[in-house]
């Protein structure tokens, strides 16, 4: 199964790290701006008469924090493809303090906070505040520019077929050492096709598969204005596959005509699938948050209910209690599950991998039981605080099954853009156990496609309160 690439991985870290050192300098920033307004001379600029104390204060410099945060946030100052553009993300900057101004003000207003807000305290905070983060931001990219970060950083990018806009494309990401994007080479679509004279020619669109698997790029851009849709169709489920971005120059509004979102790469515009809710950093991380503190909890309050599960298992079937298997993850990653053993220790000696259906002959007695109210998914706590799996999300299956899947069901592999789940909207609506694969990968796409905060906490609600299929 496809890796996830060292650069994703790369992108993620430095995000985070700079999402850390914004929230430190905003802090920074705000008490700065405090000390220069309630203890300098400056505090006798203005009529405000406010006597405060620093640590009367600090409730308020907290939340000024997680304004400054969330408002970076809400302006994407948080897209990857920033690392490398500083520049743009100073302007975003300057709009985030604009957008701070107005919902801080408005909000304490609105609020009454006690101590009351300094106006000149919000004009400093908003200065102070600037000035350290575009310090701070100018040294974090400085930094990562000048190391080796920089090349990992770049999508890598391939071509398929060529035109004009191809070659615009190219030559502008060539110009620029700092471009966000790399182009590894093209791939030829017709025989006329020349390309670039610098550019690499990776095969012919009948290789497309193997090249795929070879250069892992993170986006493949279709230039070629002439294939038809079946051709399309057909890259697509390839780059669907690999876990690659597919994207196309746009004159096929005519083919596809929902669901494409169009971004401009150096002047040349892209179509290319909308951005997904868990794209988002500031969306990957509160669901992470709420994942840690769920498996924090629901292991060490299930932990009763195992070890009494464990004592049932094993008087009635000698032998491990804690079932181990290889599942399928995040970008196709395979990971060790945990589970309840709730069925003979032989019981896939002679079947082989299989689901298991209703009065499942090989289920031993307390494992119908488990089965029933999904006690034998409670070791998967640890899954989730280990970051293999969420407490939301599709519900993983092993590789021998994905292989055989992924060649008769469409748009399968796109369940793995996400870290599996304890429980998933498939699982809540019926679909598990020997049910309909297809309707499975559909609910598990929607769940995807629609995914929010509340409709986990309704997924989780409703595991328990529906067990349809569950044996």
């Amino acid at each position: 199964m496809p890796q996830r690439s060292h650069a994703s991985q790369a992108q993620r870290s430095l995000l985070i790290l700079l999402l850390l050192g914004d929230t430190l300098v905003s802090f920074l920033g705000l008490s700065l701006a405090y000390w220069l307004r309630f203890e300098t001379p400056l505090r006798k600029i203005g009529i405000e008469a406010l006597q405060a104390n620093y640590f009367d204060y600090l409730p308020l410099i907290y939340l000024g924090t997680l304004f400054f945060v969330g408002s970076f946030g809400v302006l994407a100052a948080y897209d990857a493809r920033l690392l490398l553009r500083p520049h743009r993300g100073l302007s975003i900057l300057m709009r985030g303090v604009f957008f701070w101004v107005l919902a801080f003000l408005g909000v304490s207003l609105a609020l009454k906070f006690e101590p009351a807000i300094s106006r000149l305290f919000v004009l400093f905070a908003s200065a102070t505040t600037l000035l350290l983060l575009s310090l701070w931001r100018w040294l974090f990219h400085e930094s990562v520019s000048r190391s080796h970060l920089r090349d990992e950083l770049a999508q890598t990018v391939i071509i398929l077929g060529w035109s004009k806009e191809a070659t615009r494309l190219v030559e502008a990401i060539q110009v620029d050492a700092n471009h966000p994007y790399d182009v590894r080479g093209f791939v030829s679509s017709h025989q006329h096709d020349s390309g670039n004279a610098a550019l690499r020619h990776l095969g012919a669109i009948g290789d497309l598969d193997n090249v795929l698997s070879t250069v892992h790029p993170s986006i493949l851009v279709v230039a070629d204005l002439e294939l038809n849709r079946e051709q399309l169709v057909q890259v697509a489920a390839l780059c669907e596959r690999h876990y690659v971005a597919f994207k196309v120059i746009p004159s096929f509004f005519q083919i596809f005509v929902s669901g494409l979102r169009l971004q401009t790469i150096s002047g040349v515009s892209i179509l290319g699938i909308e951005a997904l809710p868990l794209d988002s950093l500031p969306n990957q991380l509160i669901k992470r948050a709420i994942d840690i503190l769920g498996g924090m909890v629901g292991l060490i309050g299930s932990l009763p209910i195992m070890l009494v599960l464990a004592y049932l298992v094993r008087r009635e079937s000698p032998g491990a209690v804690i079932y181990r298997q290889v599942r399928v993850g995040l970008h196709g990653r395979p990971f060790t599950i945990y589970k309840m053993r709730s069925m003979r220790l032989d019981a896939e000696a002679q079947s082989g991998a299989r689901w298991a259906v209703k009065d499942d002959p090989r289920r031993l007695k307390v494992g119908a039981f488990m089965r029933e109210w999904n006690l034998d998914e409670l070791p998967q706590f640890w899954n989730v605080l280990k970051g293999d799996m969420s407490l939301v999300g599709p519900r993983p299956e092993r590789p021998e099954l994905i292989a055989e899947f992924e060649k008769q069901i469409p748009h399968y592999n796109p369940r793995h853009t996400v870290r599996p789940g304890l429980s998933g909207w498939a699982q809540v609506n019926g679909l598990r156990g020997d049910t309909s694969l297809v309707d499975r990968v559909k609910y598990d796409l929607y769940y995807i496609e629609n995914w929010s905060v509340w409709f986990d906490f309704q997924i989780m609600l409703l595991t328990f309160a529906r067990r349809k299929n569950a044996y």
